[in-house]
C-alpha cells in the first residue's frame, strides 16, 4: 500500500441549510465556484486565525485543516452559526491524502508544484510533505501563519483570497492593503536559523519560517518563482 495520509490534517464537515452561503460570508476565498480552494478565516482586523482547504462533498463542505487547530476552528465557526440549521463536526471517516506526483487527486489549489491532494479513508502516513512544502516557500498552520495579516502570508500569490467575491471577515483591511499595495512584511522560508525573526524552526530539515520586511529579505531565504513578481514591486513605507 502506498503511504499517502497526511496525519497532521483533519477534516471538518459542514452540512445543512445553505452551507456554501454561510461559509462564503466568512472566509477569504470564493466557495460558490469550483472547489477545492485555499482560504483563511480572519479576525475583523484581517489577521489569520485559521487557514484551510475547502472541498465539496455533494451539498456538504469539508474543511481540510491543521489537526491541532480543528477543535478551535469548530468553536469559532459555531460562534458565527447562530441559529442556522447547520451541523459542524469532525469527519473521522475520511483523511487528507497527498502525493508529490500527479495522481488520482487534484492539484493543490495553492500551487500545482505542491502535488496532488485528495480525500479518502486513511492509509499509512505519508513522508516528505513538510520538507516539500517548505522548500517551495509555502507556509500554513498557526505556528507559521497564525496572527499575521493575511496578505503578509502570501495569500494573494497562492490563490488564498478573492477580491471580487464580496464581504468576508477581515475584508476591509485586506482589500485596503491590496489596493494600496502596502505589504511591507511577508513570510519567508529560510535555510538555517534566522535569529529573533523566526516563527518556527525545523532543525532536522535545516529550515525555518520567518516574518521579515520585504526590503530586507535575508540572503538565506528561499525565493520561489511564484513570489518573485510580488517582491519586484516597490513597497510602501
Amino acid at each position: 500500500m502506498v503511504a499517502t495520509t497526511l496525519t497532521d490534517r483533519a477534516l471538518i464537515r459542514l452540512s445543512g441549510e445553505d452551507v456554501r452561503e454561510f461559509v462564503q460570508g466568512l472566509v477569504t476565498s470564493d466557495v460558490l465556484g469550483p472547489l477545492p480552494v485555499w482560504a483563511g478565516l480572519l479576525t475583523p482586523q484581517g489577521k489569520c486565525l485559521f487557514d484551510f482547504i475547502v472541498w465539496a462533498d455533494g451539498e456538504n463542505l469539508l474543511l481540510d485543516c491543521e489537526a491541532a487547530a480543528a477543535d478551535d476552528l469548530i468553536k469559532r465557526l459555531m460562534i458565527y452559526r447562530l441559529r442556522r440549521a447547520i451541523r459542524i463536526e469532525r469527519d473521522d471517516h475520511l483523511a487528507v491524502h497527498w502525493s508529490k506526483t500527479a495522481g488520482a487527486g487534484t492539484h493543490d489549489p495553492r500551487l500545482p508544484e505542491l502535488g496532488s491532494r485528495w480525500l479518502a479513508p486513511a492509509d499509512e502516513p505519508a513522508s516528505g510533505w513538510l520538507e516539500h512544502r517548505l522548500r517551495l516557500g509555502i507556509c500554513e498552520g498557526r505556528a507559521e501563519v497564525g496572527d499575521l495579516l493575511w496578505l503578509e502570508c502570501n495569500a494573494a500569490e497562492l490563490n488564498g483570497v478573492s477580491f471580487t467575491k464580496g464581504c468576508f471577515v477581515g475584508q476591509e483591511n485586506t482589500a485596503r492593503m491590496n489596493w494600496r499595495q502596502k505589504i511591507n512584511r511577508r513570510l519567508f522560508v529560510i535555510l538555517g536559523g534566522g535569529g529573533d525573526r523566526v516563527r518556527i524552526e525545523y532543525p532536522p530539515l535545516g529550515l525555518a519560517v520567518i516574518h521579515a520586511r520585504v526590503e530586507a529579505v535575508p540572503a538565506n531565504a528561499i525565493i520561489p518563482d511564484w513570489l518573485k513578481p510580488a517582491l519586484a514591486q516597490p513597497s510602501t513605507a
